[in-house]
């Protein structure tokens, strides 16, 4: 989107953790939201040691310093979308929730991030139901995978079918706006699921070979806020946000010795 002098830059912010390794986390939010147009803030909840491998180490943010951060962004630069991500525990789960209240706040991403690529966990099991109460209830859309949805809803999600099922109860039950179920885990060709209490939209991609997919939730998320900033509907917002994702897998190039990241920039290379 070409932004003509004296025109607003739509604004995002990201709440989430620090990747040392910068494919996912604070830095592909921040590189997504370069990428689609849109100015981005952040709030670091978190720094984690992580690299393509794995994560080696997480020391959480005092939350009145998450605090003071999200004050000061909101306070001067304002914030069209907001983005979450890796929180990981109830208390910085609830002071968001609450500054976000406070500065009324309500149009939310929420990326339930649950578990590093590598398999570490990053939000502890006492902040689930934190999560679940507070936090999803407060989104716009959720955008859970399969084995987050399960966590969320309390049940297995492994199949097509399953994630019907989990997409209903997210809106239904737990109070979100929209949802969508990335299919990623799927047998076969992923397939992500739209709900938003009224219509599913399945969204379908053929799969990547690729081990470049580390950072592919965040910067999914990330997008779909983007969209959201530059004034498009949760379901377009989606799409657009798939598509972007897809290719940004299909063009990245390899990075360390694990799950490399994804290309946020295709667009800039030739």
């Amino acid at each position: 989107m070409t932004q003509r002098r004296g025109q607003r830059v739509p604004v995002a912010m990201t709440i989430a953790g620090s990747d040392s390794g910068a494919g996912a986390g604070i830095q592909a939010d921040l590189k997504t939201f370069a990428a689609l147009g849109v100015y981005g803030t952040s709030v670091l909840t978190a720094i984690t040691a992580q690299n393509t491998l794995g994560v080696t180490a997480v020391h959480e943010v005092p939350t009145e310093v998450i605090a003071a951060q999200l004050d000061a962004v909101v306070t001067d630069i304002g914030a069209d979308v907001v983005k979450t991500g890796m929180l990981s525990s109830a208390a910085i789960i609830s002071t968001v929730a609450e500054r976000l209240r406070h500065h009324r706040l309500d149009r939310i991403v929420v990326d339930p991030v649950m578990i590093a690529k590598g398999g570490d966990r990053l939000l502890r099991q006492d902040a689930l139901d934190t999560l679940r109460s507070v936090l999803v209830p407060m989104a716009t859309i959720v955008t859970p995978n399969l084995p987050e949805a399960a966590e969320l809803t309390g049940r297995r999600v492994e199949t097509l079918e399953q994630a019907y099922d989990a997409a209903r109860t997210i809106v239904h039950d737990l109070g979100a706006k929209a949802v969508v179920v990335k299919g990623g885990h799927l047998e076969g060709p992923p397939v992500d699921l739209f709900y938003d209490g009224e219509e599913f939209h399945a969204f379908s991609a053929q799969r990547v070979q690729t081990t470049s997919t580390h950072g592919t939730g965040c910067t999914f998320a990330s997008a779909v806020a983007a969209n959201l900033a530059l004034g498009y509907s949760p379901l377009e917002a989606t799409a657009r946000a798939k598509r972007y994702v897809t290719n940004a897998i299909r063009k990245a190039y390899p990075i360390g010795h694990g799950h490399g990241p994804l290309n946020h920039f295709y667009r800039l290379r030739r």
